[in-house]
Order: C-alpha cells, then structure tokens, then sequence
C-alpha cells in the first residue's frame, strides 16, 4: 500500500506540560536514550518542542545547569517546531522539513489533526519513508517516458467511464517499426520521448490526462467531448516536427526500405499518427472492457487510412455500414 499522508508514519513520544521542571526532562532523556525530542502540549494542542541536542547544549554553557534544571521548561523550548497536519503529503513535508533553519533540521517534526497532536516523524523516517514513496511511484510510470503507465492507466478509465462527459484518445506511431529496423533502437527510443513530450505538451494545455501504455501506445483523457480540434493539432504537430528524425533521402522519397518478415523487400511510409476516438457522446459503456473493445475497432479502421489521422466512434460505425 502506498503511504502518502504524514500522519501514517508519526510515532509516540512523551508529551509534558510546558510548566514541566527541566530535571524531569532530563530524566526523560535519561532512561530513554532514543527520544530525541519531547513536546509540551496544553488541552491536546502541540506548544513546542524540546530536542535532546538543543536540551543538553542549554544545560552545558557556563552556569545553564544551576540556571535551568529546577525552572518550567518552557523557558528552553523551541516555540517555533515544524507543525504539520496529518493529512499533508509527505513530500510536501519534506520540502517544508529542509528549509529549516540549519540548527533545526534534524528536529521532531510534530504532527495535528484538526489542531490536536497526534505524533511527531523524525527525520531518519521521514527520509527512509519517502525514499520508499517515490520508488514505488516510479514503478508506476513508464521508464523511457515517465508517464503514468498502466496501473495509472486502468485507475483513470475507471474512474473516467462514470463522468458525464468524456472522451478517451488512443494514440499511436504507424510503421514505427520500420523506423527502428532502419534508424536502430537508440534514435528509436529518442523519437518515442519526443512524441510524450509533444503529447504531454497539448495534453497538459487542455488539462488533460496522458499515460503511456508501453512500446509506442499512449492514451490521454479528456473529461468532454470537444476533441476534434486537440486531434487535429496532435496530428499536425506530429507531422511537422516528425520530419526532424529522418535522413534527407528518406523525407524526400517519403518512405524507407525495409526486409519485412517473409524476407521480402519493401518500401514502407514514413512514421505517421493514428488516433482513436472513443466518446459517450455517442455511445455509453459500462465498464473498461467494452470501451476497450470499442476502441479495438475504432483503432483497426483508423490504421487502415494512410498517413496521420483520428477517427472516432461514430465515425467509425458509418464506415461499417
């Protein structure tokens, strides 16, 4: 499961009034050597924090010890702790963390919820939990692109098929494999990161969502059914800056050579965009399965025209008829 809110991960330490003697700190601190922090608290609402570097640092200087031990400890404490809620992202916490002043990094962090204190994270768990967050948020994402790939994928087409209105876009490169077999996986792999990032580009415009299936298969969402004119830029985007990718000879011929499977020579078109439409403007789906077997048709007749273009659902049917 992944954890995303600070307050999964906070932990217990002894909480005290802030009129506490500081020698009962000091025997806090004592028999627990792994309490590296106290907070004082009145009616359930975090005052301050006192660490045991800042606590023994105090009781070090010249005369601090006749000078604090029998007095409250609120006169020692930090007034200023780094108080979160629970339901801030622990990412965001980090950040907040680290621009501490330098003396005050390594301290408690303490963590609310609805203004009453819950638990405090320390440093050492806040890095080793985020640490683990971003690595299994990156098993969620395509690794040549870095978009969410298809566990995000199959989330937001479930979550998609109950709005009012939406439309999904299925989007792939024709002959790309001509491509690879001609210019060899590296420029292959260039052209696929070129394309997300022009995707990602348009998609993030028009506030919509962009995944990346695997291989050269993406899909972006969109929650209405205007998308002839995103379509329509995707393409012409597409083709333009497409043409930076190939050799002189081959943009002019407009075509590569290729062996195909049976062994035979071919000429194959250039690289080009097909982009399935599926929308509940004119049709209306239950579940993923049945959009996905829409757009398997859709998909299949969308190949069939030359070049890049879009087809939709409805377009799609007519064609049938």
């Amino acid at each position: 499961m992944l954890v995303t809110y600070i307050g999964e991960i906070a932990e217990q330490v002894p909480c005290i009034s802030p009129k506490t003697l500081s020698k009962t700190v000091d025997k806090i601190f004592s028999e627990n050597s792994k309490i590296l922090g106290v907070v004082t608290i009145s009616n359930d609402v975090p005052l301050s924090l006192i660490s045991r570097a800042d606590f023994y640092e105090k009781m070090g200087n010249l005369y601090g010890y006749n000078l604090y031990m029998g007095r409250p400890i609120e006169i020692i404490a930090n007034n200023e702790p780094l108080i979160v809620d629970y339901f801030q992202s622990i990412t965001d916490v980090s950040k907040l963390a680290m621009e501490r002043k330098e003396e005050d990094l390594y301290d408690y962090i303490i963590v609310t919820k609805e203004n009453k204190y819950i638990g405090i994270v320390s440093i050492q768990r806040l890095l080793m939990k985020l640490v683990e967050v971003q690595v299994e948020f990156a098993s969620y994402l395509n690794p040549l692109t870095r978009l969410p790939g298809n566990h995000n994928i199959e989330k937001k087409l479930k979550e998609t098929i109950y709005e009012e209105k939406y439309s999904v876009l299925y989007i792939d490169l024709d002959n790309f494999k001509s491509y690879n077999d001609t210019y060899g996986f590296k420029k292959g792999d260039k052209l696929l990161k070129f394309t997300a990032k022009m995707l990602k580009t348009i998609c993030d415009n028009n506030g919509m969502f962009l995944g990346h299936i695997g291989g050269d298969d993406f899909v972006a969402v969109i929650d209405h059914n205007e998308y002839e004119e995103i379509c329509q830029s995707i393409i012409e985007d597409f083709d333009e800056k497409v043409k930076q990718f190939y050799d002189e000879e081959h943009l002019s011929q407009k075509y590569v050579i290729v062996e195909n499977r049976k062994g035979d020579i071919e000429k194959v078109p250039l690289v080009s965009l097909s982009i399935a439409v599926v929308t509940n403007k004119y049709d209306s789906f239950s579940n993923t399965e049945e959009l996905s077997t829409c757009t398997a048709r859709v998909k299949k007749s969308c190949k069939k025209r030359k070049g890049s273009c879009w087809l939709d659902n409805q377009s799609e049917s007519s064609l049938e008829v």
